[in-house]
């Protein structure tokens, strides 16, 4: 796998580059389409890569291993094979999840114990498992097992965590030089920085991952609660320290500003559940604000949803129409909804790409977050 920088745009640190991986080429930034159980919700892969402008996919290790299961996953050769995308797929390590079960799970040096969210049955992720999960679904991109601090947790916690994380990082990179890929692509590991919102800790965190020779670098723990400006001042002080030549990963961000932002700070690559989630409950997002489909003032306006939009559902179906199915409950809302923001995640991202390497970056940033943050 390998990361190319082709430009770092003036006045800013947003960078534009290529990630080549066995199943395809990447350019970066790019934002991932989550598909939590295999699938991206709602989306079929056909609109995903050609309506979309899909280049990369997310799956959640946690959800596919509890369901179908590793066994499944493996007889289909992998998750390429399974759900039928040819091309790069990033798996999670299941980290969030557990941190997300709270009473369910208890964190040991061992690893996680934790409850299904399906039967009750219990389960236990180790780092060592965590990798030999992720080999089975075949991922190219693989995360390492960490701990996702809670965004208001205080110092002696994050401290706590942080060390957590750190040897779980160092048994993750000895499980990984001890396995193989299954399916006859490579794989890469992405060590995690993590240290909650305390610069001293995240400093520590981002010097240790880049020990560990990698292909790219993530960023996690934030946009779990903290505050926005918290978000940004810890990407401040991870960033100069990771290498530049590799690329940097912003896990389960956000917003189209905080996406931005974020790329404004030398971030090449984000993830999150906002475009599809949001959009089952009627939320659009544009480049002109976004918009609540369940408001009144939408249930006569017969203009396309978005004649700006680059997806086919922008312009053949109306706002009324779309209100209509969304407050009706009908399944075709959501499909539409998810649709569109996904495919303005994506024309956000190209679109910086393209600012970038004219050397336009910063003052277009600057208009378009002042437009994204508007309700309309």
């Amino acid at each position: 796998m390998d990361f190319t920088l082709k430009h770092t745009a003036s006045q800013s640190e947003a960078r534009a580059g290529i990630l080549e991986t066995d199943h395809g080429v990447i350019e970066t930034p790019i934002f991932m389409p989550v598909g939590t159980a295999g699938s991206v919700k709602g989306i079929h892969k056909k609109d995903l890569k050609e309506d979309i402008g899909a280049q990369i996919i997310l799956g959640n290790t946690y959800h596919l291993y509890l369901r179908p299961g590793m066994d499944i996953i493996e007889r289909a050769g992998g998750l390429h094979k399974f759900n039928g995308w040819d091309g790069p797929i990033l798996t999670d390590s299941g980290g969030y999840q557990v941190f997300s079960l709270g009473d369910i799970r208890k964190l040991t040096e061992e690893g996680a114990r934790f409850q299904s969210h399906i039967d009750g049955s219990y389960h236990l992720f180790t780092p060592e498992s965590v990798i030999d999960i992720q080999r089975k679904i075949g991922a190219d991109i693989m995360m390492a097992f960490d701990e996702c601090t809670p965004g208001d947790a205080d110092f002696d916690y994050a401290k706590k965590s942080l060390a957590l994380t750190q040897r779980w990082l160092d048994r993750c990179v000895n499980q990984m030089a001890k396995t193989s890929p299954l399916y006859g692509h490579n794989q890469s590991l992405f060590p995690i920085v993590q240290g909650g919102v305390y610069p001293e800790l995240r400093e520590q965190a981002a010097r240790h991952v880049t020990t560990i020779p990698s292909d790219g670098y993530a960023i996690g723990g934030l946009s779990v609660g903290e505050p926005e400006a918290d978000m940004y001042a810890m990407i401040d002080v991870v960033n100069p320290i990771l290498p530049k030549d590799k690329l940097r990963y912003l896990m389960g961000v956000g917003t189209p500003v905080n996406i931005l932002e974020a790329i404004d700070r030398g971030v090449d690559m984000f993830d999150c559940v906002m475009p599809t989630r949001n959009g089952r409950n009627g939320m659009l997002f544009t480049k002109n604000g976004f918009m609540n489909m369940r408001n009144a003032k939408w249930a006569d306006d017969f203009s396309p949803i978005d004649p700006e939009g680059t997806s086919f559902v922008d312009i053949n179906y109306t706002k009324a129409f779309l209100r209509h199915l969304i407050v009706s409950g009908e399944m075709l809302g959501a499909q539409i909804a998810s649709q569109h923001n996904l495919a303005f995640y994506l024309w956000l991202v190209k679109e910086a790409r393209r600012q970038i390497l004219a050397d336009t970056f910063k003052d277009w940033k600057e208009e378009m977050v002042v437009k994204l943050a508007q309700r309309l």
